[in-house]
This record gives structure tokens, C-alpha cells and sequence, in this order.
């Protein structure tokens, strides 16, 4: 809707599903008044916004918004490395979306104003990477018995929290799978 910008629009990329649009980066904030039983524990926007700009200096970031009628599920929000709320009104806390996107793209823009902290650079894992690690360490943890498929108890939406925490490098990743991989193999080999 702004003014001359159609060029936006016109590079705008459409995506089959939440996976393809978050190819290729490193780091990406769901935003949700919802409160989640099993999610990340919410920023407030701001802290995630000056969180995200800084992890777009070592790679692509995104922002995950719902639609104005369901927002988001909780497996989106999981697959996410932060979860956002704006502050609003207790009483009705859900904003439309237009109004979600505005003040995130506000508060992006006040985090490049702030004086950047020096960050060490780092090699943090692609989405993709950390989405082969949870399928590998599902299918492990089945494997061995740990995670029974009719009694799963939420285990892999508490993993999936626990190393969005951590924002894990792609050598850490390849740790995780080898060691997941040697455990895969049958004894003796």
C-alpha cells in the first residue's frame, strides 16, 4: 500500500508452507498474543526485534506472522527460534495483522538506531539443518525405545524449545547427528 512500492510487491516470494519460506535462515520470530503451554518463553517485541537484528548480521532472519482469523499453531511457533508478543490491551490482546506488521517493522527500525553490541561471528545453523536434526532425533529416540509413539509427552516440542535456546552453529548440528548417527548403527560396527 505504500507509495512506489511496487518493486516489494512484484519480489515478493510466494511459499507452499511455513518450511520453504523459512529456507536459508538462521533465526526467525514468531509474533502471537496467544499464550503457548509449550513454546518459548515470550519476548516483548522490542527485545526480540534488537535479538533479530542482531542475528541478521550473521545471516537471513525472519518475522512469522499468523492470519487475522487463526494466527499461528503451535507447531509453527515451534518452528521458530523466538516467540514475540506486543504489548496490548489484556482485555483483547490480538492486533490485526497490518497493525502486528507495522509495529514490528517500528521497532526493527528503532534497533538499527541503538548502538550495536559487538558480536562474535558465528556459523549458525540453517533452518533446514535444524529441521533434519529433529526428525533424526525423533526417529532415533523411537528407535530406542525413549520416545513411545503413544505416550510421547510433548518430548520433541520441549527439544525443539530447548535448542531454539540455544541457537545452535551448523558444526554443533553436525555434532548432534553424528552422535545420533553412532548411536543409530548396531553394536559391534
Amino acid at each position: 500500500m505504500a507509495s512506489g512500492a511496487v518493486d516489494i510487491l512484484q519480489s515478493a516470494r510466494v511459499c507452499a508452507d511455513l518450511d520453504e519460506a523459512l529456507a536459508g535462515t538462521i533465526f526467525s520470530v514468531a509474533l502471537s498474543a496467544r499464550p503457548r503451554e509449550l513454546s518459548h518463553a515470550p519476548l516483548e517485541v522490542r527485545e526480540a526485534a534488537q535479538e533479530a537484528l542482531g542475528a541478521a548480521r550473521e545471516g537471513e532472519v525472519a518475522m512469522v506472522f499468523g492470519n487475522e482469523t487463526v494466527g499461528l499453531s503451535n507447531a509453527d511457533v515451534l518452528r521458530c527460534s523466538r516467540l514475540a508478543r506486543i504489548p496490548a490491551s489484556e482485555e483483547y490482546a490480538s492486533l490485526n495483522l497490518a497493525q502486528a506488521v507495522q509495529v514490528m517493522a517500528y521497532e526493527l527500525r528503532m534497533a538499527t538506531r541503538a548502538p550495536a553490541a559487538a558480536a562474535a561471528k558465528s556459523d549458525l545453523a540453517l533452518h533446514a539443518d535444524l529441521e533434519q536434526l529433529y526428525t533424526h532425533l525423533e526417529r532415533s529416540l523411537r528407535a530406542s525405545g525413549f520416545l513411545h509413539p503413544r505416550d510421547p509427552r510433548k518430548l520433541i516440542e520441549r527439544l525443539r524449545r530447548l535448542f531454539a535456546k540455544a541457537r545452535l552453529e551448523k558444526a554443533e548440528v553436525n555434532i548432534l547427528r553424528g552422535m545420533l548417527a553412532a548411536w543409530d548403527r548396531p553394536r559391534g560396527k
